[in-house]
C-alpha cells in the first residue's frame, strides 16, 4: 500500500460515521504511514476539491483550507488543513457532496431526499428532488444518498428504494436499490424525469 501511494503519490482521506472520525492517511519523508485523524460527531460526507476539503457533520458542513502556499512545507508535509468556514445546516444527513461547474457545493441531503447547497438564511437550499418524492419534508423516504458527477454536474445518483413514505426505505434493502441518470432523464425503474440544478419553488 505504501509503495503504491509514493508511487502515485497520493494522500488518503477518508471519514467513518460511527465513531465519528475524519482520517488523513500519507506517507513521510521515510517512506512510513503518517495518520492522522480528528473527531467530529457523525463525520460523513467528504469532498476535496483543490486547496480545500469539505466535511459534513450532524449539524454542520465544514470547509478547511490548505495554510500552505505552493512549494512550502510544514515539517515535512506539503499540506496544512485548517477549519476556515462551516455552514451550520441542522441535522440533512448529508452524503455524497462535490463541487460543480461553477464552484458552488452540492450535497445528497438525505433526510429530505434531494440535492441542496448551502445557504445564507436558511439551513440550505433544496436544487431537485426525484419526481416520486411528492414534498420535502424531513423524513428520509427514499435514502438518497450517493452522487456521481460528469462535467462538472451531477450525473447519477443512488437510493435504497423508490418510496414516498417516512422511512419505508428501510424494507426494501435487499433488491430496491435505484440508480437514477439526473441529466438524460431515466432510471432502471423505468421512472423518467430531467432535473434543471435551481433552487426549488
Amino acid at each position: 500500500m505504501s509503495s503504491w501511494m509514493a508511487e502515485q503519490k497520493v494522500s488518503i482521506l477518508f471519514s467513518t460515521y460511527q465513531s465519528g472520525k475524519l482520517f488523513l492517511i500519507g506517507l513521510q519523508p521515510n517512506g512510513r504511514f503518517s495518520v492522522f485523524e480528528r473527531t467530529f460527531n457523525r463525520a460523513m460526507g467528504l469532498c476535496a476539491h483543490e486547496n480545500q476539503i469539505y466535511l459534513s457533520t450532524l449539524y454542520q458542513i465544514w470547509r478547511f483550507d490548505n495554510a500552505l502556499e505552493p512549494g512550502q512545507s510544514y515539517d515535512g508535509y506539503d499540506r496544512v488543513y485548517v477549519p476556515q468556514l462551516a455552514w451550520t445546516t441542522g441535522d440533512l444527513d448529508v452524503h455524497d457532496m462535490a463541487i460543480d461547474e461553477s464552484g458552488k457545493l452540492i450535497f445528497v441531503a438525505t433526510l429530505f431526499c434531494c440535492l441542496g447547497t448551502v445557504s445564507e438564511s436558511h439551513s440550505f437550499t433544496p436544487l431537485w428532488k426525484p419526481p416520486f418524492i411528492s414534498k420535502l419534508a424531513a423524513e428520509d423516504r427514499c435514502h438518497l444518498n450517493g452522487m456521481a458527477m460528469k462535467d462538472g454536474r451531477p450525473k447519477w445518483l443512488t437510493a435504497v428504494s423508490q418510496s414516498d413514505v417516512a422511512d419505508s426505505w428501510r424494507e426494501h434493502r435487499a433488491g430496491g436499490g435505484i440508480v437514477i441518470d439526473v441529466q438524460s432523464g431515466s432510471s432502471d425503474h423505468h421512472r423518467a424525469f430531467h432535473a434543471t440544478l435551481a433552487p426549488l419553488a
